[in-house]
């Protein structure tokens, strides 16, 4: 109480002791919070800048939610009145940044957003250093609004890096001129896309191009100071450059800085420029630059002591691979991995067993690849991997008896792993009778081969070298005697893994009771498997960017058990153990009916499933059903709860349940053909009551009516306990729009009128119709968009895993034709569309870049008009 008291003494070393007693030793919960804050408010109105710079201090120190909430709009004025010195402007900058990050919500940022932008252009280095640190944090939220911010940046950055360093005496760090200050402003520039005035862009690029010949220049000095401060300018100069990825010279420039730093003799700059290098290889106009330093980044890859050095140098290899060094590349990351640190590993085989199969022009050398990878790094094979080389294997005629007959050979080494022996076994099960025409790999010598490690397999292996047999036996006949003989050993017979045993049982009387037309047709060849991406690319994706420590993995399924009634196929990452084929058996029913029969979601998409715990049967031996309650559904005049995040469900789907709660579920089901659309509508009543004038109203806002045109029929006026009824609706697109039409529905339930309010599942994107273009089409038509208007970009955080295959899967639900091999990178998206209007047809170009290390997403769409465009943007940018 004694410090709250020196709060309001007007000496400044009494008042300095009570904040300081008060920052360090006071609680944020204590009870004399609401006095401090009282006091703190009194000297934020004082005119003595000291005692404003002691209060702004204890905030910024204890930085708790009640003092956003109670000073929030009080700091804030500080900041932008003209009265305010300089020092107090720097503090209540940094005081109001912790404020934010504290409670965003607690801190209007409208009413001040523009006049804290001109704070980049104050005469005070401190000040600006300060707000760009503010600035920064806002941007991150809204954009849109600090948009003004860029020009400003750009022109404090060009004074920075133009100047000497003995125009910023006070703010010079060993030669190099504001380097803190730079490095804002360039991590600033970072949260937009270039420049749209064609001014401010050149001015930024003879920014960058001053920043990359000062490297040049020879130091100023040795202290290492000078070379950390000179190089982390240019590193952050290096990422805005990769981040616009708009300029080929500067790109190619940069490439070339990096490349003089793989030698260095830094080991930091080494990391760094490998790095940025990674990033610069996935841009099509850097890519061939960064190829050429390929020589020495294997050999930091062979000689480099530290292990987080040769982690980015795998990653660089994998960046910079294509068809014209993959071969070189694998077998350069397969030599390494035979020393290579264990805890990197599983990264470089799931890497090259990508890289395989992406590149590869002869599917021998890819078989050849992934038995080499087996035999060198077994244990770090994964399931994935496995599945896919016999996945490939199976699609292809052309390479299964090439496949057989290296397996073979392979499981001769005396040393062979069990992954070696799980794809031996399935392949020689499937392809094994192309293979046996030579006495070398007769049939008997591939079962002798096979059951020899048998023994030393796990139950799951085992049981596949079972299934493995009993396919034998419809391969060869004349070896059914040995198999079944082996069958029919007490060790298969009483295995003690009922699994196992019972497989042993059920083989052995499948060969002694059918014929052999039957067997043929239960043991015929597996279908090829549904072409798909592979899962290769997920795996690798949701593990953390090198550096971190690995985030512990889940697996989504560990390995199937080996069971006779399994049927693989399903998925690229399903079991493909040797099986009979057998019809389905029936399923139980769910314990939870869907009313509307629309479970059956899109599985690429992710979509959580809609629980219902409401059973809609009667209970027919329990107590009756209690009366119903009166639950009130919403006001007639608002959206429902959750209305706008179930609208958003629908932008890359057409079907699904719409709204539900524990009265009223609402299904929908749509389809669309050119600028015509029609849409089911499923209301389903999930009580034991009847539902009375029961009502439906599709309406459109007043903007939007001479935009689209709406019919749709009438509803029954009632609805019985656990039925439905079904509305139609028919749309059609005129032109361009953002908005979204109104369903209304009414009814009455236990005596009450309920309401529920919701936004129909029409949007702009639904009237698409894909195109398909090859590379050169699209980026010639991507250029001639070259009008600021045409395009709209944005660049966010990832909200969701970034997993391939459902990025690709919401692509193809948007609406546009999803292109493949058009962008040099490949881990970009490129799609191509024709909106269809009654008016007219827009042409629309896309393109999704991903930066998986940083977790964020660049999102351009370019197309003929500016208002199409940003639907378009804004509606992709809610799904990522």
């Amino acid at each position: 109480m004694e410090a709250v008291n020196l709060l309001s003494s007007n000496k400044y070393t009494e008042k300095q002791i009570g904040y300081l007693f008060i920052s360090v030793l006071v609680s944020e919960s204590s009870d004399l919070m609401r006095l401090v804050i009282q006091n703190i408010k009194n000297d934020l109105n004082s005119r003595t800048p000291a005692h404003i710079n002691l209060a702004l201090h204890c905030i910024a120190n204890i930085g708790s939610k009640e003092m956003a909430e109670e000073l929030g709009k009080e700091v804030p004025k500080l900041l932008v009145s003209s009265d305010t010195i300089d020092e107090v402007k720097q503090s209540a900058s940094l005081c109001l940044l912790r404020l934010y990050r504290t409670s965003p919500s607690s801190v209007p940022v409208g009413e001040w957003a523009s006049r804290v932008i001109h704070l980049l252009n104050d005469q005070h280095m401190g000040v600006v250093t300060a707000a760009t640190s503010l600035i920064h944090d806002l941007v991150q939220a809204n954009p849109e609004d600090f948009k003004g911010c860029i020009s400003l940046a750009v022109s404090r950055l060009s004074r920075i890096v133009t100047s000497s360093y003995t125009d910023f005496q006070d703010y010079t760090y060993y030669f190099v001129p504001a380097p803190w200050l730079s490095v804002k402003l360039l991590r600033l520039l970072q949260c937009f896309g270039p420049p749209d005035d064609p001014a401010v862009r050149g001015r930024l690029n003879e920014c960058m191009e001053t920043i990359l010949n000062k490297a040049q220049e020879p130091p100023k000095s040795k202290k290492v100071q000078h070379s950390n401060s000179k190089n982390a300018v240019l590193f952050e100069a290096i990422s805005l450059i990769i981040h616009h990825d708009s300029e080929p010279n500067l790109l190619v420039r940069a490439c070339n800085q990096l490349g003089q730093f793989l030698q260095h003799r830094e080991t930091n700059l080494r990391y760094l420029a490998l790095e940025s290098m990674c990033l610069l290889a996935s841009s099509e106009f850097s890519r061939e630059a960064v190829k050429k330093h390929q020589e020495t980044v294997v050999t930091a890859l062979k000689t480099e002591r530290d292990v987080s050095v040769r982690q980015r140098a795998v990653d660089l290899l994998y960046a910079m691979c294509d068809k014209t060094n993959a071969e070189e590349i694998v077998a350069e990351m397969l030599n390494y991995l035979e020393s290579a640190d264990y805890s990197i590993r599983e990264e470089m085989v799931l890497k090259v067993a990508i890289l395989a199969e992406k590149f590869a022009v002869d599917y021998t050398w890819y078989v050849d690849t992934i038995l080499n990878l087996i035999r060198i790094a077994g244990d770090y094979v994964s399931e994935e991997v496995w599945y896919r080389v016999i996945q490939i294997v199976i699609n292809r005629d052309d390479v299964q008896g090439y496949a057989a007959k290296t397996c073979f050979e392979a499981l001769q080494a005396p040393a062979c792993h069990e992954n070696m022996v799980k794809v031996g076994g399935y392949i020689l099960g499937e392809f094994g009778n192309l293979i046996a025409g030579d006495p070398r790999s007769s049939p008997s010598v591939q079962f002798e081969l096979l059951h020899s490690k048998f023994h030393l397999c796990s139950a799951p292996t085992r049981g596949l070298l079972l299934s493995t047999y009993i396919k034998f036996i419809n391969l060869f006949p004349e070896i059914k005697h040995i198999i079944q003989d082996v069958l029919q050993t007490d060790n298969q017979l009483r295995n003690a893994d009922a699994e196992l045993q019972q497989r042993a049982v059920e083989y052995l009387q499948l060969s002694n009771r059918t014929s052999t037309e039957v067997l043929a047709t239960v043991l015929e060849e597996m279908p090829p498997f549904p072409e798909r991406e592979s899962s290769l690319l997920a795996k690798l994706k949701k593990k953390k960017p090198l550096g971190f420590q690995e985030e512990e993995k889940t697996k989504s399924k560990a390995m199937p058990g080996v069971s006779i009634n399994n049927v693989g196929g399903e998925s690229s990452t399903d079991d493909p153990t040797p099986q009979m084929q057998q019809p389905p058996l029936p399923t139980a029913p769910p314990a939870s009916i869907d009313l509307l029969g629309l479970d059956s979601q899109p599985a690429s998409l992710n979509a959580a499933p809609t629980t219902n715990n409401s059973s809609l049967l009667v209970d027919m031996f329990g107590s009756p059903p209690s009366a119903p309650a009166s639950v009130s559904l919403g006001d007639p005049n608002t959206l429902s709860p959750g209305a706008e995040e179930n609208f958003n469900k629908f932008i890359c789907k057409n079907n699904g349940v719409l709204f539900e709660n524990e009265l009223l579920q609402i299904g929908v089901k749509s389809e669309y053909r050119m600028n015509l659309g029609r849409i089911g509508l499923f209301f389903g009543n999930k009580t034991s009551y009847q539902f009375t004038d029961f009502s439906t109203v599709v309406s459109c806002p007043n903007d939007l009516r001479s935009k689209i045109a709406v019919q749709s029929d009438d509803v029954g006026g009632t609805i019985d306990c656990g039925a439905q009824v079904q509305q139609m609706i028919n749309v059609e697109c005129i032109e361009d729009f953002s908005d979204a039409p109104r369903i209304s529905i009414s009814f009455m339930y236990g005596g009450s009128k309920q309401f529920v309010n919701l936004k129909a599942p029409v949007m702009v994107s639904k009237f698409f119709q894909p195109a398909e273009m090859n590379s050169a089409d699209f980026f010639s038509r991507w250029k001639q968009l070259n009008i600021p208007s045409q395009e709209a970009q944005n660049i966010f955080k990832a909200a969701l895993p970034m997993d391939r295959q459902a990025n690709n899967a919401k692509l193809i639900g948007f609406g546009m034709g999803l292109l493949e091999n058009v962008d040099p990178n490949p881990d970009n998206f490129v799609c191509s569309g024709i909106l269809k209007t009654r008016e007219l047809q827009i042409g629309c170009l896309m393109r999704l870049e991903p930066n998986a290390q940083a977790q964020m997403y660049r999102l351009t769409l370019r197309t003929s008009r500016e208002s199409v465009s940003k639907e378009l943007c804004r509606l992709l940018t809610t799904q990522f």
